[in-house]
């Protein structure tokens, strides 16, 4: 249904009263227009300097923000690249370790029993593997062999050796000053799975290189820290100073990195706590300078200053000329714009300004008739085509419903049929006349939607139940199973016309019962309703071959229809209309072989939706407060 909400407005000049201007009255009106010239001038001044602010201020929160942001996701993938490269060096170790630990060499060397023994052969096998830490230890968790590169180790190295063993989980071990990730390896007398457990291998290698390999390319500098101490740091001996003033375990963490200040250059720093896999409390601290950024930052707000200053100077200039041959007529000629887009199509349009401005005028009054004689057209258009529809489909049911009852009448007047045979005759009349009853009563709904109706307080599982008992009498429903959830009828108040919303209910309930008849299951149709703070919902489910592609596009226009030998195609089309004119909408919820649902929304008062959706519409265009 196409409705014309042009809206038509009388204008009437004011101000032209037929008189002559004096010549004393040139002066006062020059004086006039040159102080609200300068009035115009320096208020523009104020908000150009005040936006320029403005936008300084935000540019620079921005821009800050966003530094802080990358920094942040470059302190991650630095940690992320820090673990994916261990990862990889604890794997080539494990595999190092495995291929020491198959050696029959070295598990003769651990059978011998004797610690000199073991401690002079392992330095071969301690060359061979290339680490930067070599153990071994006896099957009683005794670390019988220990080597690295920095000499001979010490008490705190066997200790945190002797750990690792105990806690197979752990492969970080601090020495002093010096930080490994290390593997273990059990070595056995035969097979893993029931072998006799001859000790176990210790590989490592200097946590530093791997360090080294991330702060290079991407500038992020870090460090591990011990009970407070400095084990392994890419920074500089000054910064490290400066950084071993600042706790042990520093307050940011991966997802709020923090903000430190060592020296005089301030860096974003976050931890990640390493000590459940190391043998002593492990932190590794990852930093990077935000001194680039900052300088970045300064030499931006300058720009943006400067940028806005020059605005400042070049649109008061500008403003001098377009303020008075441009800037008016454009604002009249938006007037005119916004008021066609509302409906008045006779808002007057602006005659006066630049060529420029007159050409668009002139070009918009022809676009506004064009559009106005292209609408009026294309109604006439809809209203024709909408009447041929109708009188082609209502012709031709009709053309049907009384042919059946010619024929049965005729059937009526011979005496040869039983009263079996007669009834059955009269049954064929009496749906003929029910279906002719129904397309009329569908016809006068569709002509009154859209005018005022009377609404009332009703009970939406009552008028349910009114609508499915109409429905069982109707010979589409016959063998189909109806059934109901409403849950507590008394929460089912609405504030609406009770006949439009039984027809509603029922046009969906019909058009459900007779998707199913042509189930090669049960035909089954299952009518739900759920209650909301302003709404209630209505679910209808049939377990039917579901709606044809072909016609879900068009579903509730009027007249359409597939596969249906009666009826006008307006019962959906009246759903969905009473359903709006109550708050609401119709629409296809899903549908399948085997599972159709219509879903029928009403406002349970509509008053109070109105306003909701009233302020709801103001406060998102920013005139609420």
């Amino acid at each position: 249904m196409v409705q014309d909400t042009s809206l038509s407005r009388d204008s009437k000049a004011s101000g032209d009263k037929g008189c002559e201007p004096a010549p004393r009255m040139v002066p006062l009106r020059r004086k006039q227009g040159i102080r609200t010239y300068v009035l115009l001038v320096l208020g523009m001044a104020v908000v150009t300097l005040i936006v320029t602010s403005l936008c300084v201020l935000i540019i620079r929160n921005r821009w800050r923000a966003q530094v802080t942001e990358d920094v942040s996701q470059d302190l991650g993938h630095s940690v992320s690249a820090f673990q994916d490269i261990q990862a990889e060096r604890l794997g080539a170790l494990d595999r190092e370790n495995t291929l020491l630990a198959e050696l029959p060499t070295l598990k003769a060397l651990m059978t011998s029993g004797d610690d000199l023994t073991i401690q002079d052969g392992a330095v071969e096998f301690w060359q061979i593997s290339g680490t930067d830490l070599f153990a071994l230890a006896d099957p009683r968790d005794r670390i019988v062999a220990a080597y690295t590169k920095n000499g001979t180790a010490s008490s705190t190295l066997q200790d945190g050796l002797k750990n690792l063993v105990i806690s197979p989980g752990k492969h970080y071990l601090i020495d002093g000053k010096s930080l490994y990730a290390c593997s273990l390896r059990p070595l056995y007398f035969g097979k893993d799975e029931d072998g006799t457990l001859l000790g176990y291998v210790i590989s490592g290698v200097s946590i530093e290189r791997t360090v080294r390999q991330i702060s290079q390319p991407s500038g992020v500098d870090a460090a591990f820290l011990s009970s407070g101490k400095i084990v392994a740091s890419t920074l500089t001996p000054s910064l490290q100073k400066s950084f071993a003033t600042l706790p042990s375990l520093l307050p940011g963490n991966l997802l709020a990195p923090a903000m430190v200040k060592l020296g005089d250059t301030r860096f974003l720093a976050a931890t990640e706590d390493l000590s459940p896999t190391a043998t002593s409390p492990l932190q590794l601290v990852v930093l990077k300078s935000l001194e680039p950024e900052e300088r970045s930052i300064s030499h931006i707000n300058r720009m943006v200053l400067s940028a806005g200053l020059l605005a400042l100077l070049c649109g008061t200039a500008l403003m001098i000329t377009l303020s008075r041959f441009v800037t008016r007529p454009l604002e009249e000629l938006s007037k005119s714009v916004r008021a066609f887009g509302m409906g008045d199509v006779t808002h007057r349009i602006p005659h006066h300004g630049t060529e420029e401005v007159l050409e668009l005028s002139a070009a918009f009054a022809r676009m506004r008739d064009e559009s106005n004689q292209a609408h009026r057209a294309l109604l006439e258009s809809e209203r024709l085509a909408t009447i041929g529809r109708m009188a082609s489909s209502v012709s031709h049911d009709f053309r049907h419903y009384l042919a059946t009852i010619y024929a049965n009448s005729e059937f009526l007047l011979g005496h040869k049929y039983s009263l079996k045979e007669r009834a059955e005759i009269f049954a064929d009349i009496h749906s003929a006349l029910f279906g002719m009853t129904d397309m009329i009563e569908s016809l006068l709904i569709f002509s009154r939607t859209g005018a005022n109706i009377r609404r009332s307080p009703a009970l939406m599982a009552a008028l349910l139940e009114r609508a499915i008992t109409l429905i069982r009498s109707h010979p589409d429903a016959e063998g189909v199973r109806i059934e109901t959830r409403c849950g507590d009828p008394a929460e089912t108040v609405v504030v609406v016309e009770e006949k439009q919303i039984e027809r509603a209910i029922f046009n969906l309930i019909l058009n459900a019962c007779q998707s199913v008849r042509t189930s090669v299951n049960e035909a089954h149709v299952l009518v739900t309703l759920e209650v909301r703070e302003q709404q209630i919902i209505l679910n209808v489910i049939d377990n039917g071959a579901g709606v044809p592609e072909k016609i879900r596009e068009s579903l509730f226009e009027p007249f359409v229809s597939d596969g249906k030998q009666k009826g006008t195609g307006l019962g959906l089309t009246l759903a969905d209309c009473i359903a709006t004119e109550h708050g609401g909408e119709v629409i296809l919820l899903s549908s399948r072989p085997g599972e159709t649902i219509f879903q029928m929304k009403v406002a349970r008062n509509l008053a109070m939706h109105e306003a909701t959706t009233e302020l709801e519409s103001i406060a998102q265009s920013g005139e609420l407060i």
